[in-house]
């Protein structure tokens, strides 16, 4: 699949040279990223001591023609409430974020990209992960 939503660890580790995100990420024609995303990558640039130069390189990253920004409204929030209780239903919580991440990855039919393996208990997801094969259909 060559569009993909990025999860936040994907971006934070393409910054520190991890040679197969870069890989997959240079690959790709379309990189989505989610405003929950962008809000925890300034939670830690603030915890950290490269505020303004994480900031700017974002911004750069965000300013690429391949690059879209999405946030989350009402059809957002029915793929939330889908994902949260068939993740109650088997006894699997993930973190709220992870859950909205998720969501913008199947309102707008994206393949998801994260290093986090909780994400392969969302039935139907379409997940790539580092290691694994390149699409996973869970479910």
């Amino acid at each position: 699949m060559n569009r993909i939503l990025i999860d936040t660890n994907i971006y934070s580790s393409a910054l520190r040279g991890d040679a197969e995100v870069v890989r997959v990420l240079r690959q790709v024609i379309h990189i989505g990223i989610c405003a929950v995303s962008i809000g925890e990558l300034f939670s830690g640039f603030k915890g950290g001591n490269k505020e303004q130069e994480n900031r700017k390189m974002l911004g750069i990253f965000l300013d690429s023609p391949r690059v879209t920004l999405y946030g989350m409204d009402e059809y957002t929030a029915e793929y939330y409430s889908a994902i949260l209780n068939q993740l109650k239903k088997i006894g699997s919580p993930i973190p709220t974020n992870d859950i909205w991440i998720a969501a913008t990855a199947f309102q707008h039919g994206l393949q998801l990209y994260s290093l986090d393996k909780h994400f392969g208990n969302i039935e139907g997801l379409l997940l790539r992960q580092e290691k694994l094969p390149a699409v996973i259909v869970t479910g």
